[in-house]
């Protein structure tokens, strides 16, 4: 088992040093490939061999349970499909010199090397270990979302720096008085952020410091999740990152930090009591939705939309793990993984309209479903799914959600989360229909799709489809997972 989490953590480590050394090449790009590819293997072989059991490994520097092998198989599913796009996106971006070779070796070495870092935080056990490696995504994204140098990317990226930087400082004094609580109680210091550590002396923590450290928490990787009230910097930087990784950054990193929130809550409970962290999430998951249906009425940017799209199920997600109940934990873990294939099948899709178009307004990209069949497919499918529409796996999870909110005795936050939902169902649909059957503009320049990214998008809509008909053996794991994760 150690030597699969290892492998995971460290396939895309070397694929990042190659790529970093040998430049943008065929090898290095089929090696970024492969990389991701790895950590889903290894997320899948250990998922076969954990039978439910939760195993702290590496002299508990590295946990193996149901919550990091789900969250591996999303990092796996979405880096593969990303990382097959990105072999034909900046292929293309060098012929038409969009991009120079520069530019390109950094790519090469970056993304893997984001897998990496994404990796490791659902991997370790000690919190400590999980900051370092959700700062690192934070360093990485940052000369990713620049990629293109120009003015609106690199005032992107700074906000992002920024942004990101204070929520992760803020989640650093969390860190630290979740570490003092821990040793006031006996902990010892070279394991007082364990997460089974934490558990184990959960009870007898200070719950004023528990709350304070809670809260802190909530807000700093609430930053990185996109969620209120750090939530700015998601728009402008999803919209100026290359295509395949804005569907890094929406269909998985958003989730990874949100996992880092399910495997403190336990802790913040059992200190605190339910209602603390309960409180917390509906509140700002509550007004995330709000912002982000009321952003998606205005915008006119096709990759702000999705960005705020994905703001809206970050919401609805930290709604689900303020339920907490097993129904909730399982149907949210549903929901990322079919959140991330969709929002990647989207992201990639609006690689080649905006070198088509040269923009990603809305008003200049129309009456693509009879310009290009497969992105007109892609697309339309990727937008039925975030719409939760049968008989893609949102709906079930959705429907899941909707469910645990009822038994979990909140009605009024169901009824409020539904009144958002439609609002942002009715502007996607008004959105999409333009782009895809709107009339096409005069002089138009042909949509053209890389083989790879070709690939990527097939793969992408089948894996969507075959999810929504059976979720299979994932049912099991999700279910684990709640259990793991919120013991009762």
């Amino acid at each position: 088992m150690t030597a699969l989490i290892l492998t995971a953590i460290l396939a895309p480590v070397a694929a990042a040093v190659i790529g970093a050394l040998a430049g943008w090449r065929r090898g290095t790009a089929v090696l970024t490939v492969l990389s991701a590819l790895t950590i889903l293997a290894c997320g899948t072989a250990a998922g076969s061999r954990l039978h439910g059991r939760t195993q702290v490994l590496a002299d508990g520097l590295l946990r193996a349970d149901a919550l990091s092998v789900t969250m591996l198989i999303v990092i796996g599913v979405v880096g593969a499909l990303a990382t097959c796009a990105g072999t034909g996106y900046i292929n293309a971006e060098l012929e038409h010199g969009h991009t120079d070779t520069r530019a390109a070796r950094t790519y090469a070495g970056l993304v893997p090397a984001f897998l990496a870092a994404m990796a490791l935080a659902v991997c370790a056990n000690n919190i400590g270990v999980i900051w370092v490696a959700i700062e690192a995504t934070t360093v990485v994204t940052a000369f990713l979302v620049g990629h293109r140098r120009t003015r609106t990317a690199l005032e992107a990226t700074w906000k992002y720096v920024v942004i990101c930087s204070v929520g992760i400082i803020v989640a650093f004094l969390g860190t630290v008085l979740l570490y003092f609580a821990s040793r006031h109680v006996g902990a010892p210091s070279e394991h007082a952020l364990d997460l089974d550590v934490l558990r184990t002396y959960a009870g007898h923590l200070d719950p004023s410091v528990t709350r304070l450290a809670g809260g802190l928490l909530l807000i700093g990787y609430g930053a990185k999740a996109g969620l209120v009230p750090f939530h700015t910097w998601l728009a402008d930087a999803h919209s100026q990152a290359p295509a395949p990784v804005s569907a890094l950054m929406s269909g998985v990193l958003l989730a990874v930090a949100l996992s880092v929130v399910l495997r403190i809550k336990p802790i913040i409970d059992a200190a605190a009591g339910t209602e603390y962290l309960r409180t917390g999430l509906l509140i700002v998951g509550l007004t995330t939705l709000l912002i982000a249906a009321s952003m998606l009425t205005i915008t006119r940017d096709i990759k702000r939309m999705l960005a705020y799209s994905s703001m809206e199920n970050m919401g609805l997600i930290a709604i689900a793990a303020a339920a907490g109940t097993h129904l909730a934990i399982a149907a949210l873990l549903l929901h990322v993984l079919a959140h991330g294939i969709g929002k990647t099948v989207l992201f990639l899709s609006t690689g080649p309209l905006h070198a088509a178009h040269r923009s990603t307004a809305i008003t200049a990209i129309t009456g693509v479903a009879s310009r290009s069949r497969l992105i007109g497919v892609s697309f339309a499918v990727g937008t039925i799914v975030l719409l939760g529409l049968p008989p893609f796996a949102m709906f079930a999870s959705e429907l899941a959600i909707a469910r645990s909110l009822a038994d979990a005795r909140l009605a009024w936050v169901l009824g409020f989360a539904l009144l958002l939902i439609a609002i942002a169902f009715a502007a996607l649909v008004r959105n999409t229909s333009r782009i895809l059957l709107g009339a096409a503009p005069e002089g138009a320049s042909a949509i053209t799709v890389p083989v790879s990214m070709g690939l990527a998008l097939t793969a992408g809509v089948a894996l969507s489809v075959a999810l929504g008909i059976t979720a299979g053996p994932l049912t099991s794991l999700f279910t684990t997972a709640a259990e793991q994760v919120m013991p009762r």
